[in-house]
């Protein structure tokens, strides 16, 4: 499932294209994704100007002005997202012929389409107030953004603090952080030096800014690659994303460590039904 790199690399892509830009036509070929659509989908987006295009954890957020007629803050958002195999791709120029699994279709008034294709019907889109956004039961109880100015160390170890899981299980605890997911909680961890069985209430002092300084540093690191590509995720322009290259641990069983001489050390452990690769020798 897209993480926290993977929305932002697709939010900066749409950005450009969609912000300041009129939805013109919606093609809405479905009636549900994991959900239902809202009632009216396609109508109540059509005529809307796009103006702006963010995130929040994993969701795609796009602001609507509410088209002619509607004072500021009047409009709608559209939340989205990806999924397990969700994507949204970019087209300039004459609409591309329609392929199988493209449930809904953006249309701009400088003819752009957005296409979004959903092999496994996982993903969502939903439709609320821009007033009631933070209300958003998808939205309401997500903890802080970890590349957002408030996330540091000392907000990590007020988090942490009295946490009887493991460091692992905090890191993917949306409440928390928002937008860690398997994948770069164990890249975060190795880059740490933290073993993903460490109880999170012993993660302080130095400890914790090292995780603070890795969330950071690994995400950012995998936005500037453009993502992970592991099966289905692609960027807006159709290209995989390239930071599946650079993992050092997940999905390296029984390889050596890159980061010590420890040859064949990297294990895979099973946490709450997700698998943890680590380096013990290493991670501590």
């Amino acid at each position: 499932m897209p993480e926290l790199p993977e929305v932002e690399t697709v939010c900066r892509g749409l950005a450009p294209v969609l912000e300041g830009r009129v939805l013109t036509r919606v093609e809405q070929r479905i009636d549900a994704l994991r959900w239902p659509l809202p009632k009216d989908f396609a109508r109540r987006i059509e005529g809307n100007r796009v103006t702006k295009v963010a995130r929040r954890a994993k969701y795609i957020l796009i602001h609507l002005d509410g088209g002619p007629g509607v004072g500021p803050g009047g409009g709608e958002v559209i939340i989205a997202h990806l999924g397990m195999s969700g994507r949204m791709t970019i087209h300039a120029g004459e609409a591309p012929s329609p392929q199988r699994h493209d449930h809904i279709v953006f249309h701009t008034d400088d003819d752009h389409h957005i296409v979004f294709n959903d092999a496994r019907r996982f993903g969502m889109m939903d439709l609320v107030g821009s007033d009631a956004l933070d209300r958003h039961p998808l939205l309401a109880k997500l903890g802080a953004e970890p590349l957002g100015n408030e996330f540091n160390g000392r907000a990590l170890a007020a988090m942490l603090k009295g946490k009887r899981t493991p460091i692992k299980a905090a890191l993917l605890d949306q409440s928390l952080i928002a937008g860690i997911g398997n994948i770069y909680a164990c890249e975060i961890l190795y880059r740490a030096r933290l073993s993903p069985k460490r109880m999170a209430y012993t993660v302080a002092g130095a400890r914790v800014e090292r995780v603070a300084s890795a969330v950071r540093s690994v995400l950012t690191e995998a936005i500037e690659a453009g993502g992970s590509s592991l099966r289905d995720y692609v960027q807006t322009s159709g290209e995989l994303g390239y930071f599946q290259h650079h993992f050092a641990v997940y999905d390296h069983e029984g390889e050596p460590c890159p980061g010590c001489d420890c040859d064949g050390a990297i294990r895979r452990i099973v946490q709450s039904g997700r698998s943890s690769f680590y380096c013990p020798r290493r991670q501590r």
